[in-house]
């Protein structure tokens, strides 16, 4: 398929998948690669053809939208972020908790793909911050509604390139290596994986910190992200942070959430 026929087709099938177009316009040619080969499972000659197939197999839409997850992580992901959340977020966090009385934070990584972001904070936390605050637990709970990536998750092995932009003293506190892998020790691994889709489930909270980067405000409608992040916002405690991409905003018309400090 050419990049135009590619194009054509996404512009057409993303809004019925309440998908944006602009969200998937830099990974189409990924997009064309995973389509290729569902056409060829499905032994069709081409997307005009895959068109008449979702319009007589209303259950392929769930098929198509599967393919379209777009799974793009490593640790320390956008430093700026996390150096933001080790030294404003998480301190302003645990003292509002502390001042409470309560000895737990709770926090959220929602669309984690294979781990590396909730893992990144449980590090960050442990090796940075929990001896400031050594009556308070960080509890994670991480969330993809692709199974295969969760068990990635749990296994909690990775690629030298995954681990690339981790500080140093951080790589080397958290990971030993394996046959070439780099694997979370043991005492890292306090994260709970759970495989649920935003659009159906969410973990029950209430969080202080939720991590919902380039999944939501990049791939969805304008609204469903207002749905999707009103029903975010329920889940958090007054005061609590949340946490998008660099290149990312709440919705327009979007109400009860607030910019952090």
């Amino acid at each position: 398929m050419t990049d135009a026929e590619c194009s054509a087709f996404l512009q057409w099938a993303l809004p019925r998948l309440g998908r944006r177009w602009t969200g998937f316009r830099k990974v189409r040619r990924l997009v064309a690669k995973r389509l290729g080969r569902r056409l060829r499972a499905l032994g069709l000659a081409d997307l005009d053809a895959y068109r008449g197939w979702l319009q007589t197999h209303p259950e392929e839409w769930a098929e198509l939208d599967a393919l379209l997850g777009i799974p793009i992580s490593r640790f320390w992901r956008d430093r700026a972020v996390f150096e933001s959340i080790e030294r404003d977020v998480l301190p302003a966090l645990a003292d509002a908790a502390r001042a409470a009385g309560r000895t737990t934070l709770d926090a959220w990584s929602a669309g984690c793909a294979s781990g590396e972001e909730p893992y990144t904070l449980a590090i960050l936390w442990r090796e940075r911050l929990q001896r400031a605050y050594p009556a308070i637990e960080l509890r994670i709970v991480a969330t993809d509604s692709e199974a295969r990536l969760i068990e990635r998750a749990r296994r909690g092995c990775y690629s030298a390139s995954s681990l690339k932009d981790l500080p140093p003293d951080l790589r080397a506190a958290a990971f030993e290596e394996r046959d070439g892998r780099f694997c979370v020790r043991a005492e890292y691994r306090a994260v709970k994986f759970m495989c649920q889709d935003l659009r159906e489930s969410m973990p029950a909270g209430p969080f202080d910190l939720v991590l919902c980067r380039n999944v939501v405000a990049t791939y969805y409608a304008q609204d469903v992200q207002r749905a999707l992040f009103a029903r975010i916002a329920e889940r958090m405690r007054p005061g609590g942070a949340l946490v998008l991409g660099v290149h990312e905003a709440l919705p327009q018309g979007m109400t009860g959430v607030d910019e952090w400090g």
